[in-house]
């Protein structure tokens, strides 16, 4: 199962940096960069989290959920920062659908992450 999260977390960093590349091909106002820096930044964060709770796990079982919302903080305010990073230094020129991409971005890690560090608990 710990091969499995890994593998996942890949697939998805994949799949969606060919749909940005797709996309920013098709709407030239979306930042490729932007998004894909994004999706870098959020599969780096996923695994982190993977390795924390997974120790945390081996030491306490019940610190499971204490792990898992850790890390989802910790994505939330790295996703909050990396916007307002973006927001100061496309000043008047922010594009309101990246903005809402880059949250779909912690989404799509948020749930991924949660349900597979949940099913390894379960094991």
């Amino acid at each position: 199962m710990k091969k499995q999260f890994i593998i996942a977390i890949t697939v998805i960093f994949a799949l969606l940096s060919i749909a940005f590349y797709t996309l920013c091909n098709y709407m030239p106002a979306f930042s490729f960069v932007t998004l894909e820096a994004a999706n870098a930044i959020m599969a780096a964060l996923a695994l982190i989290a993977w390795v924390l709770v997974m120790n945390k796990i081996k030491s306490n079982p019940s610190a499971f959920v204490r792990g898992v919302s850790g890390s989802s903080f910790l994505k939330l305010m790295v996703c909050m920062i990396a916007m307002l990073v973006y927001a100061v230094l496309n000043k008047g020129h922010i594009h309101m659908q990246t903005v809402f991409v880059l949250c779909g971005i912690y989404a799509v890690y948020s749930v991924t992450e949660t349900l597979l560090l949940s099913k390894i608990a379960r094991d």
